[in-house]
């Protein structure tokens, strides 16, 4: 059988086995392929290979690469002007050799930092060992992980995924498979949903139905039906919509990241608690970004003394490889079966190592004792500092993760501490700076940090 892309020494080009990628030449096809010569993908294909010279061959300049991103990356990011290439701490290095301070952690993703030396070595051995075998089979960093997780929360069970959408997707499939377990007999058990404003779940069509911002909902609607927002904080509003009986599961999250730096109350949390145990409703907190130590808890939900039947949990988790992990409670897993759900990837043995690094050290209470000291004087040298600028609104949050509230967007102070080594990032509608550094961030670096901030905030008054 013929081929398009005939597989023969002659089609491909010489593979440079140092780097395992092809060198710089452009692709020759077989005489009998298809002539391609003048199509737009073979005029794209040697514009890159011209632009982009192999890795150590020689010097690559920032504007080939974002030139080269272009053409072969689809356009759903709206990337900042800066090709990062290496971190060590709590620093990262661009393509041009300057230095920055990270008070973005990939996200609230890095929360030991680039290159921790412990990290490293456990990704090393591992891989060394075995990365992948699939859930077809057992494997022990797996298990000894989700020991990890069993012994210090509340959950009995953990279902693991490669990414946070993942884990919230999960919970709320156990929520729907859950109602329909424990109403044999009725032909209409609870599916709907309860979410909140200022929320963020994720991308997929599950999680992104749980998300309040339309902007983000409306390209791909319809979306998973089922889903109120009610405010985040209105106890009222959601005892009642509770009490009808209809409602699977509540989503939230203790702290709110992506939303804008937000945290619930005490007597929130509780009232929730309260009106699902009433109701047979499932409680689920989306700790995602909030969890795993960022508030100086290992959960952020131990500081309200409110327990729920699922939690989500991701970014950090793995220091920085893809994991997503939903704990639930025995009376959860009881109503889950073979097959139920699923995925080829997740609770890899390369992963869970690297999960199993991280979690001891984060677990460590010196650790999260110093997040809280940390977070403290954060915020108060923020608020001495830049509590008197008639732009900042207000400075909260919890542990290592904070916001700064404007009254103008924050997209220009973004910019600007980028230009003089400092990356912070946005949250709410684009007036919110969102500072989320690895948790293991010096107070020196802190203080550095905080200066570039003062220095920057002129460009609020442009």
């Amino acid at each position: 059988m013929s081929s398009v892309f005939y597989l023969s020494n002659s089609i491909f080009p010489a593979i440079d086995r140092r780097h395992h990628c092809y060198l710089n030449v452009k692709p020759q096809f077989a005489s009998r392929s298809i002539h391609l010569s003048r199509s737009p993908i073979t005029e794209v294909r040697a514009q890159i290979t011209d632009t982009l010279p192999v890795a150590g061959t020689e010097s690559i300049s920032k504007d080939a690469v974002m030139k080269s991103e272009k053409q072969v990356i689809v356009g759903t990011y709206g990337r900042a002007p800066l090709v990062l290439t290496s971190g060590k701490g709590c620093k990262l290095y661009d393509i041009e050799g300057r230095e920055y301070i990270d008070l973005t952690s990939g996200i609230a993703v890095n929360a030991l930092g680039h290159g921790d030396p412990d990290w490293v070595k456990a990704v090393t051995d591992q891989a060394n060992l075995l990365a992948h075998v699939s859930n077809i089979y057992y494997s022990l960093p797996q298990v000894n992980l989700a020991e990890r997780l069993v012994a210090n929360s509340f959950a009995d069970r953990v279902f693991f995924s490669n990414s946070g959408t993942e884990a919230n997707e999960a919970a709320i499939k156990f929520a729907r498979k859950f109602q329909r377990f424990s109403h044999p007999n009725k032909t209409d058990p609870p599916t709907e949903f309860i979410s909140f404003t200022n929320s963020f779940h994720g991308r997929t069509i599950g999680a992104l139905a749980l998300t309040s911002k339309e902007h983000y909902r409306t390209p791909f609607e319809p979306v998973m039906p089922g889903v109120t927002f009610l405010t985040y904080g209105d106890i009222d509003a959601a005892q009642e919509l509770i009490s009808t009986g209809k409602i699977a599961a509540v989503f939230v999250e203790p702290i709110q990241g992506e939303g804008g730096i937000y945290s619930a109350t005490k007597e929130f949390l509780q009232s929730l608690r309260v009106a699902c145990d009433k109701s047979g409703s499932l409680l689920v907190f989306d700790e995602v970004q909030c969890g795993l130590g960022r508030t100086g808890y290992l959960w952020a939900h131990e500081a309200y003394g409110v327990t729920p039947d699922m939690m989500t949990l991701a970014k950090p988790l793995a220091g920085g490889l893809p994991i997503g992990a939903t704990l639930v409670t025995e009376k959860i897993n009881t109503a889950i079966s073979n097959g139920d759900h699923g995925s080829t990837f997740a609770g890899g043995p390369l992963v869970c190592a690297a999960a199993i690094a991280v979690f001891d050290k984060i677990s460590d209470p010196s650790l999260l004792a110093s997040v809280t000291k940390k977070g403290n004087y954060l915020k108060e040298t923020l608020k001495e500092k830049l509590g008197g600028n008639p732009h900042v609104k207000e400075i909260r949050g919890f542990g290592l993760i904070v916001g700064i509230d404007l009254d103008v967007s924050a997209s220009r102070l973004v910019d600007t501490c980028r230009e003089s080594g400092l990356l912070i990032l946005t949250a709410g509608k684009g007036d919110i700076v969102r500072l989320v550094p690895p948790l293991v961030i010096s107070q020196q670096e802190l203080d550095r940090a905080v200066e570039i901030l003062c220095e920057c905030l002129h460009v609020l008054d442009e």
